[in-house]
């Protein structure tokens, strides 16, 4: 009868600069690193960390310090070492060759990506996922990561007869070079569908609400609670990966679209936000950003910063935003969530569980996508029946009258109704 195979014991190692400020205290970072490890279905059996001015040139941790994780890593019985930063290739092989053949050596990009793989269901997380992985791979490549047909090879590409003088190791970054220019290609393709959809999504001119935030923030569950959808919500890191749009409809009876993505953490590894450039686009085309947050953790500050940052490297920081203070539910009783944050944005407690808040929240985003329309008088003549239905479905009439030339209307549009009404405004004196 088959069995499952026991979890692998990873032991956690941090790093801390002197006088770097990072986002999370080393602890924290740990903690984090703790969560991610959990995620992927490791047990964590003992952690340390190290203060340095700068890492170790050859080993990122001093040379005393590798002996100590070698033997505290030995009596915990531990089958990883597992690093709460990215690792120089230089660092991989030094610290492989230090703890030997018995003991893995895993990195924080490493783990994420692994975790990645694992929840990556559609054809689109899948190519962008395993892009990710072997460009993080091929710079780390050693005689040890050879045949890695079992990464590469499922779906093309087969290996030439070796050269003469070929090494192995020549061999693997050739044929992941191949594969890597594969996957590039298939995505470009991806990317292609993905701005026709939007494009089509575009001609029913509602707009679009991104939803951002930290991982684990509850993204996922406030859409389902906001539109009825069935996205899979769980208590785990990076729990959805493949972005979901759904229809709501607001306090007004306007409907816009809500669009989920895939979630930010600190340390957010170069390659995945460059492999995940096509899902996130998603983000980059959106009216407006809703900035879900979790209310109870304790590193909520250094969270809002974290993927504030990551806006600002897709370079979508300018949108206007409404942040949800999400979980409220897990608060004490003496706690106003408002006190939590310091904002400028409109800011609304919410339980995506429960549904409190619900409705001040619609109301919220209602107030900022009408705060993006511009004031409208147009004469619509009767044969255009279409478009007065578009001003009363997608904009706000403040006035309308039936006159001989046709249909006469006052309110606000959004901004990207304005071409189609052009040629029918009214300048009044």
């Amino acid at each position: 009868m088959p069995t499952t195979a026991p979890a692998e014991r990873a032991f956690l190692v941090g790093g801390e600069l002197k006088y770097g400020r990072p986002l999370l205290s080393v602890e924290d970072s740990l903690n984090e690193l703790e969560q991610l490890a959990d995620t992927a279905g490791l047990i964590v059996v003992g952690r340390t960390y190290q203060r340095f001015d700068n890492p170790h040139p050859a080993t990122f941790i001093g040379p005393g310090k590798v002996d100590e994780v070698k033997t505290l890593a030995g009596e915990l019985d531990a089958d990883v070492i597992l690093f709460d930063d990215e690792l120089s290739p230089r660092h991989q092989r030094e610290l492989e060759k230090a703890f030997g053949d018995k003991l893995k050596v895993i990195d924080r990009t490493a783990l994420i990506l692994d975790i990645f793989a694992q929840h990556a269901h559609t054809h689109e997380g899948k190519l962008q996922v395993e892009l990710a992985q072997l460009e993080y791979r091929i710079p780390r490549l050693t005689r040890m990561w050879t045949h890695l047909a079992r990464q590469t090879g499922k779906t093309g590409g087969s290996v030439g007869v070796r050269g003469p003088g070929e090494t192995q190791l020549e061999l693997d970054r050739r044929m992941i070079g191949r594969r890597i220019s594969h996957l590039k290609a298939e995505l470009d393709n991806v990317r292609a569908h993905r701005s026709r959809h939007r494009s089509q999504r575009r001609q029913t001119e509602l707009q679009v609400i991104a939803i951002v935030g930290y991982t684990n923030a509850g993204k996922s569950t406030l859409l389902n609670t906001l539109t009825g959808a069935n996205v899979l919500s769980a208590d785990m890191l990076f729990a959805t990966l493949d972005p979901t749009t759904r229809r709501v409809e607001m306090p007004g009876g306007r409907e816009v679209l809500l669009t989920d993505t895939v979630g930010f953490i600190q340390k957010l590894p170069t390659n995945i936000v460059a492999a995940f450039r096509a899902t996130l686009e998603e983000i980059i085309e959106a009216d407006i950003l809703l900035h879900v947050v979790d209310a109870t953790h304790p590193n909520l500050a250094a969270q809002i910063e974290s993927v504030e940052d990551t806006l600002a490297e897709l370079e979508v920081d300018h949108l206007p935003m409404v942040m949800a203070l999400n979980k409220i539910d897990l608060l004490p009783a003496d706690v106003n969530p408002h006190d939590l944050v310091t904002t400028t944005k409109p800011c609304t407690p919410i339980s995506a569980v429960t549904g409190e808040g619900r409705e001040e929240l619609l109301h919220a985003i209602e107030a900022v996508t009408e705060s993006l329309m511009e004031p409208a008088i147009v004469l619509l003549p009767y044969k255009r029946g279409d478009l007065v239905s578009m001003f009363h479905e997608r904009g706000q009439v403040e006035y309308d009258e039936h006159t001989a030339d046709g249909v006469k209307l006052i309110g606000r549009l959004p901004q990207r109704l304005i071409p189609y009404f052009e040629n029918y405004r009214v300048i009044e004196e």
